[in-house]
């Protein structure tokens, strides 16, 4: 990609295991880490052998370590992560792995929350559509622009009360629009007035960004913490890059990316995205567009006729 300054955004893929590819990177060179990482759930792209809790937990401690070695004094990890499950126990690793940060210096600014419409449907438990980022900065001088991410006002006619001597009348709010919060809503309009949260549907079989990856992170997801988070010409990194969501979101957006992965077929695929975001071909969801919703005239909006029996 190249913006209106003729500068060249890069993005490239690091085969291999991702603890020796992160040591191998140079101290401090990397303004931003975007990543989800593995849940230990027995998805095809995680280890062969299971680990235990507690080995997951210490792998986990040691990417985390590589990591934060890697950035810069200035930069950023935002950490996404779910639940681990076993025998129908959860455990919310954002909750395990904030001492994991927190060990090697780290300071967490915010946890988002990620709230998504579809999902594996529970039987004994209610099912889970939320997932978490923990947003954490290696030192108190951290990037972030809120301009670029700012969402409408809900109330852009509200003022100053007349208390407030020095600004009562004037407007209260920004013109820009408002902060979006730690609990974002992506889509339509409506929502960011009822409850802004970061709503961005997950990618299954209808989103136009789905391959053959069962665990796909949605590139409108990594687009606003890159915007925050980063400027022009920065590096980002994802060490789980699976299809590349992450690296095409730095590219998109004039910032250089590298992607590591184990699995030479999800870097193929992200290879391959990667060059048709550059020919101008490539499907993605837009930033912020609403999400669809059929109306009550649709078939799928219908109650089936065996139900009202």
């Amino acid at each position: 990609m190249i913006d209106e300054l003729g500068s060249v955004a890069i993005g490239r893929f690091l085969q291999g295991d991702a603890l020796c590819q992160l040591r191998n990177l140079p101290h401090e060179t990397i303004n931003l880490v975007v990543s989800s990482p593995p849940y230990n759930i027995g998805k095809v792209y995680e280890k062969k052998d299971p680990l235990t809790m507690p080995q997951y937990l210490e792998w986990q401690n040691e990417i985390i370590e590589a990591v934060a070695r890697c950035v810069t004094p200035d930069g950023s990890i935002c950490w996404q992560v779910g639940t681990y499950v076993n025998n129908g126990e959860i455990v919310p690793l954002d909750v395990v792995f904030y001492n994991s940060f927190k060990k090697h210096g780290l300071k967490l600014r915010n946890r988002i929350i990620w709230r998504y419409n579809f999902g594996h449907n529970a039987d004994r438990r209610f099912s889970g559509r939320y997932e978490t980022i923990l947003w954490f900065t290696k030192s108190d001088n951290y990037k972030f622009n809120l301009d670029p991410v700012r969402v409408p006002q809900i109330y852009p006619g509200k003022r100053h009360a007349k208390a407030k001597t020095t600004k009562a009348g004037s407007p209260s709010g920004n013109p820009l629009g408002k902060n979006p919060s730690d609990y974002w809503e992506f889509s339509a309009e409506r929502d960011f007035i009822d409850n802004p949260v970061w709503d961005i549907p997950n990618v299954k079989h209808n989103h136009p960004e789905k391959t053959v990856h069962p665990c796909q992170f949605p590139i409108e997801l990594v687009e606003r913490c890159v915007l925050a988070l980063t400027e022009k010409n920065n590096v980002v990194l994802d060490p789980f890059v699976g299809t590349g969501a992450t690296v095409l979101a730095a590219v998109k957006h004039q910032r250089n990316g590298i992607g590591i992965d184990k699995d030479e077929n999800f870097l193929r695929i992200a290879q391959d995205r990667l060059n048709q975001l550059h020919c101008g071909k490539l499907a993605m969801r837009q930033l912020g567009q609403p999400i669809w919703q059929p109306t009550l005239t649709e078939k799928l909006a219908r109650i089936p006729e065996e139900w009202k029996q």
